[in-house]
């Protein structure tokens, strides 16, 4: 009888090769057909990455801040969260900058990147770093995210003054539970009037412990983005030469952002830009689920109600192009999918991959 089964299996395999090549490119062909997708919206000038404001709670009070924060504003659900990034996946999006408000303030945030992850997409939390536990951290990497955390100034008195919150004390123990995380970490840290002085010895300190320093210029009256704060707003000739003072010094990656770097620099000498790609490479979605070019840009329709096909058909590229005109933006998903693109070794320079 064992003779017999193991015959009778030979024999049915007999019948498997072609069926076999069926059932492989049966799996395959959808998977081929999928990881197509981001290079056709690539080739077609349509968005890859979406930065995600999945709450607009925020513990902190940022000067520079413009962002409608804690007004009670809608916030999508987790199941309503999976749906929408369920649909954007399907149109091509893989990148998603998960940010607030607070992020960390949802307490069903892990869920949430979670679900995230297991759609394909591929999360970044950006958040103040006030919030970080050590369970927070072992979830986190568990579920491989990179982390950015926003770090002004080692100044406590002066990271009150910015930040509109005295934190500083919460977000160095954060940054501390992150010593041996496994994945890529960011330090951002944006230059203002304040902190000038300070800005080398933030990136010193990413350096020294393996973050990779962001380093941004404070932009005000951008769109709806950019608050104008007196207590902040800079000479930009001093600025420039800050940001040029950190490339000389080599105290700043390769790649991608270093190039943002030097452009900041060129910008704040009066130098001109390559155009921002916001709403052609990267969109802004809210905590309703309302959509922009990006978050210095109105809203055109949310995503509960309007399709997405029809939102994208509704952004004012003539507007972009005028908001482009007068900010670097230190809000890097408008600039780096374009940036990378035209710019290959750059990107083959920078030292993360995504």
């Amino acid at each position: 009888m064992a003779e017999e089964g193991r015959g009778d299996t030979t024999c049915s395999n007999m019948l498997r090769p072609t069926s076999g090549i069926a059932m492989t490119m049966k799996h395959l062909l959808p998977m081929m057909v999928d990881r197509a997708r981001p290079l056709t919206n690539l080739m077609r000038g349509r968005p890859v990455l979406a930065t995600f404001q999945v709450t607009l709670r925020c513990n902190s009070a940022c000067g520079y801040c413009d962002l409608p924060l804690n007004q009670g504003r809608y916030e999508l659900t987790r199941e309503e969260v999976r749906g929408i990034f369920g649909q954007l996946y399907q149109e091509g999006i893989r990148f998603v900058l998960v940010q607030g408000g607070e992020p960390l303030l949802r307490t069903d945030l892990v869920d949430i990147l979670s679900d995230l992850c297991s759609l394909g997409l591929r999360p970044t939390v950006i958040t103040n770093g006030t919030k970080l536990t050590a369970d927070l951290v072992a979830r986190f990497a568990s579920l491989r995210l990179p982390l950015s955390i926003s770090l002004d100034t080692l100044d406590r008195t002066r990271y009150r003054l910015i930040r509109g919150a005295d934190q500083l004390p919460q977000v160095l123990a954060g940054l501390g539970l992150l010593a041996e995380y496994p994945h890529s970490k960011f330090l951002t840290c944006i230059a203002s009037n304040v902190n000038c002085e300070d800005v080398p010895d933030v990136v010193r300190f990413a350096n020294a412990r393996g973050f990779i320093p962001v380093m941004g210029a404070y932009h005000w009256n951008v769109g709806l983005y950019g608050k104008a704060d007196p207590m902040l707003m800079y000479d930009h000739s001093s600025v420039a030469g800050l940001f040029e003072r950190m490339l000389q010094e080599d105290l700043i990656p390769p790649g991608y952002f270093r190039k943002f770097v030097g452009d900041s620099a060129v910008w704040l000498r009066g130098g001109r830009l390559e155009p921002c790609d916001a709403g052609r490479y990267s969109i802004a979605v809210d905590a309703s689920g309302e959509v922009s070019p990006c978050l210095a840009m109105p809203s055109v329709g949310n995503l509960r109600t309007v399709p997405y096909r029809e939102i994208l058909s509704r952004f004012n590229r003539s507007q972009i192009d005028a908001c482009s005109e007068c900010s670097s933006c230190n809000r890097l998903d408008g600039r780096v999918v374009g940036t990378i693109l035209r710019h290959p070794i750059t990107a083959w320079q920078t030292p993360v991959r995504f």
